[in-house]
């Protein structure tokens, strides 16, 4: 009798996980998996897809870089010659295919931007943008950030590759801005949101700079991913060991892109530009990755 009950409740259960599986198989579909994955994309380039439950599903793209195994060049998009901006706008995967890169995520802030709806947005692909701050390419400097009342963090790029957070120094080759820090010395910044929940792009560096960190967080996504917090963005730099990290645009421009075996982009993250999931946003700059 006990095992007629509890067939008569195990078959409806079993057909309600299929269910629930069916539909959550059905709304994740042209999306990265939501299951933790670890390879390499390259000799010392090393890709990993973190999943989080709680406090909320946050699922982040972390790009490794092991500089004494790759010799790595590091790039940020050039200035363009365009009237009403300093760049003309491209997605990230643009950015990657133009420039014949093997990594790229999405850089600075900029202005002018709206985003009204579906089809009432600024920019598009090609039209003039400004990043918000300081931003140079092979020693040209195309935008001063003087606009800004709170000057922004920002990274820059030796022709040796070294990578240095907001010490300016004398010779200027590449140089991005982002939104704030989030790791100095090894300790988490003060003071951090820990409240408002988007997607987020960021950019670290070990203690000996040999491995940089690019990292990308997908959010606005519900029951897929959330996004993270400054403070949760910040905890899983160090978790990384980032001994400094900076957040570059985040919201519907946080992108990584990578090159695929056919020479063209592939999306490794979930983009949410006006909402909408897989959709890119053309942004004014980026910084990318050669693997020579």
């Amino acid at each position: 009798m006990k095992f007629r009950k509890f067939r008569s409740w195990l078959v409806p259960l079993a057909a309600g996980i299929a269910i629930l599986a069916g539909v959550y198989f059905l709304f994740t579909l042209g999306r990265p998996a939501p299951v933790p994955v670890k390879h390499e994309l390259y000799e010392g380039v090393t890709y990993r897809r973190i999943i989080r439950y709680l406090p909320h599903a946050m699922i982040a793209h972390v790009i490794v870089i092991d500089r004494r195994l790759q010799d790595a060049q590091f790039i940020v998009t050039p200035p363009g010659d365009v009237e009403g901006g300093t760049v003309k706008a491209r997605t990230t995967s643009e950015f990657l295919e133009e420039f014949g890169l093997q990594v790229a995520i999405n850089g600075d802030g900029f202005f002018p931007w709206w985003s009204r709806s579906p089809v009432d947005y600024y920019p598009h692909s090609g039209d003039p943008v400004t990043p918000n701050g300081f931003a140079a390419y092979r020693g040209t400097v195309y935008a001063d950030g003087l606009q800004n009342e709170k000057p922004e963090p920002t990274l820059y790029v030796s022709r040796r590759n070294e990578l240095t957070f907001l010490r300016q120094p004398g010779n200027i080759f590449h140089a991005i801005s982002g939104d704030r820090m989030l790791v100095l010395g090894g300790e988490i910044v003060p003071g951090l949101d820990d409240e408002a929940i988007q997607p987020r792009t960021a950019i670290g560096v070990n203690r000996n700079g040999r491995y940089v960190y690019l990292v990308v967080v997908d959010g606005r996504q519900p029951f897929y991913s959330a996004g993270a917090t400054f403070r949760e963005l910040a905890e899983l730099m160090r978790d990384l060991d980032a001994h400094f990290a900076m957040t570059l645009d985040g919201g519907g421009s946080s992108t990584l892109a990578v090159e695929g075996e056919d020479g063209n982009a592939v999306v490794l993250n979930s983009p949410v530009d006006n909402y909408i999931p897989g959709r890119e946003r053309a942004v004014a700059n980026h910084f990318g990755v050669i693997i020579r």
